[in-house]
């Protein structure tokens, strides 16, 4: 299944994606009024069951996939052909940093150049939307919490994370996060290693990996995660980018107004977004 967050005649709401279309909620709304409140309920099988009107894409505001995560955890530097081009060192453990939830955007939303920067880059990733509140998971069993699945463009102001050792002002400047259309169920998704992740500025591949590439696999990044906090239904790792982010080219290729930014992941999806500057 694909299930979306999206707003329609001003109301937030969530539904089943179709071909072209998204079935409301309808009456399972009463229950789940958001899809984290479905995902923490272990009711996702029967968001199947939902009744509400087939409403076209062109009709609404797609939202991100989870509006309201309690947390969302960045796995930094988690291939090998981005931690080459960042001049780091081999690390034992994952990279984490925390992105704010209000700094995230939906499908075809404007991504937003700050007023403060013009270092304006994008970071294509796999999102992972866990399903289940839990700490001190085996890699054996992480998969087991996994919700979802879902295109994430962690934009990034590198001139703001490169102020001190810490990334999270970079990071987390509104509507910078665009996550989406949709989550798409695992067993929809199925086996990860040779899929394609692709990152496409105003059509050209900027990015290409497979997400088998990840130095930290997704176990071990909730394996890890998991140990230093509790991870709740509907919590979101975003986790890592390839090489090819614009800051590490020559001349830099920093995302302008006008541009379209595009992350396209085999068998999750197609997240697309126009740059726009900040107002």
């Amino acid at each position: 299944m694909k299930l979306a967050s999206f707003s329609h005649a001003g109301t937030a709401t969530w539904g089943l994606v179709g071909d072209g279309f998204v079935t409301e909620a309808g009456t399972l709304r009463a229950r789940f009024p958001d899809l984290k409140s479905l995902i923490a309920a272990g009711a996702v099988a029967q968001a199947a069951q939902a009744d509400g009107a087939r409403i076209p894409f062109a009709e609404i505001t797609w939202l991100p996939v989870i509006p309201n995560p309690d947390k969302i955890l960045c796995i930094g530097l988690n291939y090998e052909t981005h931690r080459k081009e960042t001049g780091r060192s081999e690390v034992e453990n994952p990279t984490v940093f925390t992105r704010f939830p209000n700094s995230q955007t939906g499908h075809l939303a404007p991504l937003l150049r700050p007023k403060v920067s013009t270092d304006f880059d994008f970071e294509g990733e796999l999102a992972v939307i866990i399903g289940t509140s839990c700490r001190h998971v085996s890699r054996d069993d992480a998969f087991a919490q996994v919700a979802g699945y879902a295109c994430y463009n962690d934009g990034s102001v590198r001139d703001w994370q490169r102020h001190t050792h810490q990334f999270t002002p970079g990071k987390n400047f509104p509507e910078t996060g665009p996550f989406g259309p949709w989550m798409v169920t695992p067993d929809e998704v199925g086996a990860l290693d040779d899929l394609r992740l692709q990152t496409r500025v105003n059509g050209q591949v900027v990015q290409d990996a497979r997400l088998g590439q990840m130095i930290f696999d997704i176990p071990r990044q909730i394996e890890y995660c998991s140990t230093f906090t509790r991870l709740e239904p509907g919590d979101v790792i975003a986790t890592g980018t390839p090489g090819g982010v614009g800051a590490k080219r020559t001349p830099p290729l920093w995302l302008k107004p006008g541009d379209v930014v595009e992350v396209e992941i085999d068998r999750v999806g197609l997240l697309r977004n126009p740059v726009a500057d900040e107002s």
